[in-house]
C-alpha cells in the first residue's frame, strides 16, 4: 500500500479533516502517515487542536518548507491536499506541485493529480540533457555548441566522443541514425532526403550538419505540464546509443519537454525574452530545480533589456541557488565562404532582430544582406518572402538559411531552382554575462556527469 500524507488547513473544523483522512483509509488505496499543516486558523484555535487527528503533524510557517519537511520525514509516495481557497489558490499549489515533484513524489487533490515524470534507468554510458522552457529558445544551436566543444572542435580540447539524442515533433517513425562523422551533408543530399518524404531539416540532421558527430533521431508528440510527453520512440534510440562506440550521449529535448531517460547531468536553455512567470510559475521551476547548468538565451535588445535579463537571472536564482547560470547571445555563422556575396537570409528569428543579424553577418563575414525572410516556420509565408526578395532584383547571389522548419524543402529547394549558392547557417553561442566561462563550466558538468554515472552504476 503506497504512503501518504495529507496537505491540511486551519479552514476546515478538525472533525472534518478527521473525517476526511478516514474516508483516503476506508477506500484501502493509501497509508496516511502523516499531516502538514499549511496555514489557516479560523476554526482551529490552538496547536494542539491538530492532536486530535491522531497523526502526527508537521507545522511551519513556510508551508513550502513544512512540505520538504513532511517529505524527508514521511517519505510518502503521495501528497493529498486536504485544504482549500483561501489557504491556498492556484498560485500556492503550482508551487507545492514544483516542490513535490521534483522530490519524485506524486501530489493530488479533489479534481487533479500531478504524478513526478517516470525516468527510465537504461542508460550503459554518461549522459547529459540539454533540454528548454519553450521553443525557439535555442536548444539544438546549445546541444551541438555543446557536442563541438567537449569534442575537441571549438578549442581543439578533445574530452569526449559524443552522440546526440533528439526528439522532434518531424521526428521518424523509428530511430534514425545519421553518421555525421562520414557523410558530406550538402544542400543536394538533404534535399534528396526531403524527397524522399524525410523531415530533412529536423533537429538529427540540423545537429549532424552543426557538428559532424553521430546523431540519432527520435519523434514525440503531446506534451505536459513538466514535460512530459504523451508518446515518444526515445527510449528505443536511447538503447541504440548505448550499443555506439561514443562515450557520452546528449539528449537534446523538444519545446518545453523533456526526455524520459534518466540522465546524469542537465542544462536548461531558457530565453530572456520569455515572460517571467513561465519560468518562476506554473512548472517552470520544476525545470529549473532539475538543472545543473542554466544558459539563459537572447539576451540582448531587442528581444529583452539589461532589465529583463537580470529579473530573469534573478528569478532563476531564487529557485534554484545551487545552479550556475550563463548570460548568451547567438551570432550567426555560415558553414561556407560568402564573402562579397549579395544574400538572401532565411531565419526563424522575429523581424525585430532582422537588424542585428545582418550587421552581424556584413561586418564579419564581407557579405551584403539585400533581403530577409522571418517566415522559415510558415511555408506559404516563407515562399511569398523568397518570391518578393528574387522579383525586386538586385543581383541576390546567395541564399543563406538556418537547418529549421522549412530551411531545406521550401528555403534550399527555391534557392537551387533559381541558381542561387546554397550556404547553410548555424547560430554561435556567445556568453555575455552570468557566472563565468561557458566552456568552462560545461566542461565540468560532463565531468560530473561521468563522476556521477559512476558513482550510481558502481563503478570505479
Amino acid at each position: 500500500m503506497e504512503r501518504a500524507v495529507v496537505l491540511i488547513d486551519g479552514e476546515h473544523y478538525i472533525p472534518v479533516t478527521r473525517s476526511a483522512i478516514e474516508t483516503i483509509r476506508e477506500r484501502g488505496d493509501y497509508e496516511v502517515v502523516g499531516a502538514v499543516f499549511i496555514g489557516g486558523t479560523e476554526k482551529i484555535g490552538t496547536r494542539g487542536d491538530v492532536a486530535a487527528l491522531g497523526l502526527p503533524v508537521i507545522m511551519n510557517k513556510d508551508p513550502v518548507a513544512g512540505i520538504e519537511e513532511g517529505i524527508s520525514r514521511f517519505q510518502p509516495d503521495i501528497m493529498i491536499d486536504l485544504s482549500d481557497e483561501p489557504v491556498v489558490g492556484y498560485v500556492e499549489r503550482f508551487r507545492f506541485a514544483n516542490v513535490i515533484l521534483n522530490r519524485e513524489v506524486a501530489y493530488a487533490g479533489a479534481d487533479f493529480r500531478f504524478d513526478p515524470p517516470y525516468l527510465m534507468d537504461i542508460m550503459e554510458k554518461p549522459s547529459i540533457s540539454v533540454m528548454g522552457t519553450g521553443k525557439r529558445t535555442g536548444k539544438t544551436a546549445a546541444c551541438a555548441y555543446v557536442a563541438r566543444l567537449l569534442s575537441g572542435q571549438e578549442d581543439g580540447e578533445s574530452l569526449y566522443d559524443p552522440c546526440i539524442v533528439t526528439m522532434g515533433r518531424g521526428g521518424p517513425p523509428e530511430p534514425e541514425l545519421v553518421p555525421g562523422k562520414e557523410l558530406n551533408m550538402t544542400p543536394d543530399y538533404l534535399l534528396s532526403l526531403a524527397d524522399r518524404g524525410k523531415h530533412a531539416a529536423s533537429d538529427h540532421f540540423e545537429d549532424a550538419l552543426m557538428t559532424r558527430l553521430t546523431t540519432i533521431g527520435s519523434r514525440r508528440c503531446g506534451g505536459g505540464f513538466a514535460g512530459v510527453v504523451y508518446t515518444s520512440n526515445v527510449d528505443r534510440s536511447a538503447m541504440l546509443a548505448n550499443t555506439l562506440p561514443e562515450n557520452l550521449v546528449l539528449f537534446e529535448g523538444s519545446g518545453a519537454c523533456s526526455l524520459s531517460i534518466k540522465v546524469d547531468a542537465q542544462i536548461l536553455i531558457v530565453g530572456a525574452h520569455q515572460p517571467l512567470e513561465y519560468i518562476g510559475g506554473y512548472m517552470g521551476p520544476y525545470r529549473v530545480m532539475r538543472s545543473d547548468l542554466i544558459i539563459i538565451t537572447l539576451c540582448e535588445p531587442p528581444m529583452a533589456d539589461e532589465e529583463k535579463v537580470r529579473e530573469m537571472d534573478a528569478c532563476i536564482r531564487a529557485i534554484n541557488p545551487e545552479a550556475k547560470v550563463v548570460h548568451t547571445i547567438f551570432r550567426p555563422k555560415p558553414l561556407q565562404d560568402i564573402s562579397g556575396k549579395k544574400v538572401l537570409l532565411t531565419v526563424t528569428a522575429p523581424p525585430k532582430m532582422g537588424p542585428v543579424l545582418a550587421r552581424s553577418l556584413e561586418d564579419n563575414y564581407g557579405c551584403r544582406v539585400v533581403c530577409t525572410s522571418h517566415n522559415l516556420a510558415n511555408r506559404p509565408k516563407l515562399r511569398a518572402d523568397i518570391a518578393e526578395c528574387l522579383g525586386k532584383g538586385g543581383g541576390i547571389e546567395a541564399l543563406l538559411t538556418e537547418v529549421k522548419a522549412a530551411g531545406i524543402d521550401v528555403a534550399a529547394r527555391l534557392g537551387k531552382e533559381n541558381g542561387l549558392q546554397v550556404v547553410f547557417m548555424d547560430n554561435i553561442l556567445v556568453t555575455v554575462g552570468g557566472d563565468g566561462h561557458l566552456p568552462s563550466l560545461i566542461k565540468d558538468l560532463a565531468r560530473k556527469a561521468e563522476e556521477r554515472f559512476a558513482a550510481r552504476k558502481g563503478g570505479d
